[in-house]
């Protein structure tokens, strides 16, 4: 009994089998548990190096590719940019003048083409073209001597603005009123003569042939018609186009004025278009060029 007691106390775990398994247990579970947290940081340390690390490393390496490849392709664009918009300006900059050079040119853009050239006979008999008048404004109106009411009271309002331009310090006399009938089967020389001399000083009439009569009609776009039938002697009145028709000193069309239109409005307007020219550098001759005498054509 002794001698077993002293096994006991000296081997205490064989003499209980619970607590032998309790020791053998023990070291088991600890042994797992170590295992089992070495694997786990031995993973996460793994995985770690095999996915955090490549990402980062990949994210680095595109980041860095993109950077530059955005920076060239910026640049390129930017220079090729800077590149147009310096050509559109400068073909802007050739267009705007060369509008401007084709408008000091040529005073007509944008406005219909009126006038042209005619050859017919002054009050005087004395055969006469569109190249007398060239040098000074032309200031045109088409009618007939037996008008009785309309072509009187638009030739004293042309022979008002004249007197008006002629008065003006800025303006001046450089204006060439015109007379043309429209009706030169009755309107001779010398009834032309007689009919001028009743409104202005300075009013030149023309006539000649209906034929030349009709085609300078046509070049400032001038309706006029009389009846179809019309006995010799018979009275009749003429239908025409009640407008002025102002042409520049080089024969150019400049402006019309129809009917309505008052003397102080068409003076305001014939004294900018006079003034716009000469600050152009356009050149107005004073007087009318001297005409040779010539024989007139049968009217």
């Amino acid at each position: 009994m002794l001698h077993r007691l002293a096994r006991l106390a000296v081997n205490p775990a064989r003499s209980c089998p619970f607590a032998t398994a309790t020791a053998r247990a023990v070291p088991r579970t600890s042994v797992a548990i170590q295992t089992a947290s070495r694997f786990s940081n031995l993973n996460g340390f793994r995985g770690a190096r095999m996915y955090t690390q490549p990402t980062l490393r990949q994210q680095n390496n595109a980041t860095g590719i993109l950077n530059w490849r955005t920076l060239a392709v910026f640049t390129a664009t930017g220079a090729g940019l800077l590149y147009y918009f310096r050509q559109e300006k400068a073909r802007i900059e050739v267009a705007k003048e060369e509008e401007r050079r084709l408008a000091r040119e040529n005073t007509i853009i944008g406005k219909p083409k009126i006038g042209g050239p005619f050859t017919l006979v002054d009050q005087h008999g004395v055969t006469t073209t569109e190249g007398d008048f060239l040098g000074r404004y032309m200031l045109l109106y088409f009618g007939f001597t037996n008008c009785p009411d309309i072509c009187p009271e638009e030739l004293d309002k042309m022979a008002e603005v004249l007197d008006t331009m002629a008065k003006d310090p800025e303006v001046g006399d450089v204006i060439t009123p015109i007379f043309i009938t429209c009706d030169p089967q009755r309107d001779t020389v010398e009834e032309v003569r007689e009919y001028v001399q009743d409104f202005h000083k300075d009013l030149v009439g023309l006539t000649g042939p209906m034929e030349e009569i009709a085609k300078v009609a046509r070049a400032y776009r001038v309706y006029f018609s009389k009846p179809p039938k019309v006995s010799p002697g018979e009275d009749y009145l003429v239908d025409h186009s009640i407008f002025f028709y102002l042409m520049s000193p080089t024969g150019e069309f400049v402006d019309c004025y129809a009917k309505d239109q008052t003397a102080e409005v068409v003076s305001e307007s014939v004294k900018k278009h006079i003034l716009a020219y000469v600050a152009d550098g356009g050149k107005i001759e004073k007087q009318l060029r001297p005409r040779a005498a010539a024989s007139a054509p049968s009217a």
